[in-house]
Order: structure tokens, then C-alpha cells, then sequence
């Protein structure tokens, strides 16, 4: 199990964070990744994986003025 933004995920584990952003929907132009306190480069999104116990914060950018 995982944690995404305070919420307990199941079947995550080794999973990259590329197929994480996919299952939980989020545009990857528009966000930043933390994993376990510290942020993970849109370069290695492919070959990063999630292992359990981590804790993942994904922050989205909205544009406004």
C-alpha cells in the first residue's frame, strides 16, 4: 500500500509514476511529485517506482490571475 495525497492506495506497488499518474488521472504537464519528501524529475517519472509504505504527494499547477 501507498499513500497519494493522504489517501491509502492498494495495488501500486512497483508500479513507475508514470502509470500512477495515469490510474489516478492527473495531466503530467501540469503537476509536481514528492515521494517520501523528496521531488522526483519529470525526466525519471518512467523509471522511478513506487514501493510500499511510500507516501506521495502529487501538487497540480492551476493558471489564474
Amino acid at each position: 500500500m501507498v499513500t497519494i495525497n493522504g489517501k491509502e492506495k492498494m495495488d501500486y506497488d512497483e508500479i513507475s509514476v508514470t502509470e500512477m499518474l495515469g490510474k489516478e488521472g492527473f495531466d503530467k504537464s501540469r503537476i509536481a511529485i514528492e515521494i517520501n519528501g523528496a521531488i522526483v524529475s519529470k525526466r525519471d517519472y518512467n523509471e522511478t517506482l513506487l514501493h510500499e509504505g511510500d507516501c506521495i504527494e502529487v501538487v497540480s499547477f492551476v493558471g489564474g490571475g
